[in-house]
């Protein structure tokens, strides 16, 4: 038998031997209740944390919910037909937008706009094995932290531990896919004549800084809905241990 177990055995005797003593022999009765119903909830939930269960099922967390995310964004419509994380022509851009749809462009426009989606879809492909290549990382302190931190710790470590490395990823990736599109030809000259104009907001005509930035941000805010999920739905705890750690943990 080992040591916790030989402790609920030794509480769970005590407790009920306990409960054959009179109420005269002034036994805190609230206290052992309580006690009983800490040893009980331990017992269920295979004991109190270790260091080993807390970093282990945070990383299954920080695993589980990045390829999650990652599956979805990659997918074909990942980002297209996903209006909380499509990505538009850039807003700070339309009236040049509108100067392409004036001169008869606006299929083009359209396909345009769908090409930048289908470029961070692609990029996205290339983020698991950078997120997995983080979670590795991640120390026992990481791991209370997180554990204990609001209900997007994780993937606030995710986005400290792997934008840099993502946006050197995806920008490749990106710059390959939006050149597919005749459309690209006209938006540097159309942004720079209009940079040009006296009195006007200028527009970054580095296409492939945006759609990068915006696949980037898209793809953690679909992290941040497989973290939420995890803590808040007992159902997304797919494994043992993410139940163990997260059943464990605060709300």
């Amino acid at each position: 038998m080992t040591i916790q177990k030989a402790r609920y055995a030794l509480s769970f005797f005590l407790i009920f031997f306990l409960s054959g003593v009179s109420a005269d022999a002034g036994v805190d009765w609230n206290k052992i209740g309580n006690e009983a119903e800490k040893v009980y909830k331990e017992y269920k939930q295979g004991g109190p944390l270790s260091n080993g269960d807390v970093v282990g099922g945070l990383k299954e967390a920080l695993t589980v919910g990045s390829r999650n995310a990652a599956g979805l964004a990659s997918r074909v419509d990942g980002f297209y037909k996903n209006p909380r994380i499509f990505i538009p022509f850039p807003p700070e851009a339309l009236k040049v937008k509108s100067t392409l749809e004036g001169l008869g462009l606006k299929s083009q426009v359209d396909r345009f706009v769908m090409t930048l989606n289908r470029a961070a879809e692609e990029a996205a492909k290339e983020a698991a094995p950078i997120f997995v290549n983080a979670v590795r990382g991640l120390t026992i302190q990481d791991g209370f932290k997180i554990l204990n931190g609001p209900n997007n710790a994780a993937t606030s470590y995710l986005r400290g531990k792997t934008t840099a490395q993502l946006t050197a990823a995806f920008r490749p990736v990106v710059q390959r896919a939006i050149q597919k599109t005749e459309v690209t030809k006209y938006w540097s000259p159309l942004a720079s004549d209009y940079n040009r104009l006296p009195m006007v907001q200028k527009v970054n005509p580095d296409l492939n800084a945006y759609v990068t930035q915006k696949a980037v941000s898209g793809l953690f805010q679909l992290i941040a809905n497989e973290e939420l999920k995890i803590r808040r739905d007992p159902a997304a705890r797919v494994t043992d241990l993410l139940k163990k750690v997260f059943g464990a943990a605060r709300p």
